[in-house]
């Protein structure tokens, strides 16, 4: 038992600091390998993630026109993994459409990206049948999964229950006062102490209702501002979101929910009807050159600025840093260079 199940400040192996996507999966990692952990979240619940907000769409090979080719590579091996931590994707693959005021955005967009197949008009209807007769072509990536982060969260934590192991909510101490003999950091922007070159970036994100559309997969609308993604939540919900504004800014503005529904609505006119059940913002961690860092100290390890791909990497970079644990490594290390053993 840990010390938050059982009460007791008795040391632990592993305390991960952050009950986001990094920290619980890396929690959950730890435990399976036998390691005591505890977990410790200064919030008082997972509503104040920024991956809370998260469309759910695992596609590392749509991201590659993007991403850095490390994050690609996580993304893979991510998607083999999250299986045998808890059963709540779906495997459907992805869907990309182009903006069809840019007609050479499909083209523009396959340069960048890998193990996709070209669809046309009738292979588009048989995937999406709400589709039917408005896109002409398109890319399916097969290899791509998608979830409700919210249903990642509730499960993860029920997971990590059943182990023994419970989350310790509204934490208010000190990383250096932990009792554990390695302190995993996942804390994103609040971790600028540890990692001052941070900055922040926001994403945005609607829910809304159509029973009258029906998506199988997560669609990707190519937009020359905006990694735009709708993906089906079941029941006629739907999740529309995007990577908008680089600042700190709280809060949607009128601005970026109207380009959000309006990108929507150019998917399919269906949206226009659709009814808006929730719109919320977040922050998300970002480095300068876009890929996490893992800083390994003697006692600390520290991970930060995944950005928008916490859900899509974290079980990889969790498998790592079990090895790193083990092997008590005190070294820095970047993603971009995963360990191979």
């Amino acid at each position: 038992m840990s010390e938050i199940a059982n009460g007791k400040r008795d040391m632990v192996d592993v305390a991960i600091v952050g009950a986001g996507p990094m920290g619980l999966v890396t929690a959950l990692v730890c435990a399976r390998a036998g390691l005591k952990v505890a977990v410790y979240e200064r919030q008082s619940d997972f509503s104040a993630s920024p991956a809370w907000n998260g469309t759910g769409v695992l596609a590392p090979d749509c991201e590659a026109d993007g991403a850095d080719a490390t994050i690609v590579d996580l993304g893979r091996r991510s998607l083999d993994l999250w299986p045998t931590l808890i059963p709540n994707l779906t495997v459907k693959g992805a869907l990309v459409l182009g903006n069809r005021r840019q007609p050479t955005a499909l083209d523009d967009y396959s340069a960048f990206v890998l193990n996709y197949d070209w669809v046309d008009e009738e292979r588009i209807a048989d995937l999406e049948p709400s589709l039917a007769g408005i896109y002409g072509r398109g890319m399916y990536f097969p290899q791509a999964a998608h979830a409700d982060p919210r249903t990642l969260f509730s499960g993860l934590k029920d997971v990590l229950e059943a182990g023994g192991i419970r989350i310790r909510f509204d934490w208010i101490g000190t990383i250096d006062s932990l009792q554990a003999e390695r302190i995993v950091d996942t804390r994103g922007l609040g971790a600028r102490d540890r990692f001052p070159e941070l900055r922040a970036v926001t994403a945005e994100m609607a829910v809304v209702r159509n029973h009258k559309i029906e998506f199988n997969r997560p669609i990707r609308l190519l937009h020359n501002r905006h990694a735009l993604y709708v993906t089906p939540r079941g029941q006629g919900v739907y999740v529309i979101g995007s990577t908008t504004v680089d600042d700190d800014r709280s809060g949607v503005s009128v601005r970026s929910a109207g380009e959000l529904m309006a990108h929507a609505v150019s998917l399919l006119p269906a949206f226009a009807e659709a009814e808006v059940m929730e719109l919320r913002s977040g922050l998300m961690p970002v480095l300068m050159n876009g890929v996490p860092k893992v800083s390994v100290g003697d006692r600390v390890i520290a991970i930060n600025g995944l950005y928008r791909y916490g859900w899509m990497v974290a079980p990889a970079i969790a498998e790592d840093l079990l090895r790193v644990i083990y092997t008590q490594a005190t070294k820095v290390i970047h993603a971009s260079r995963p360990m191979r053993h």
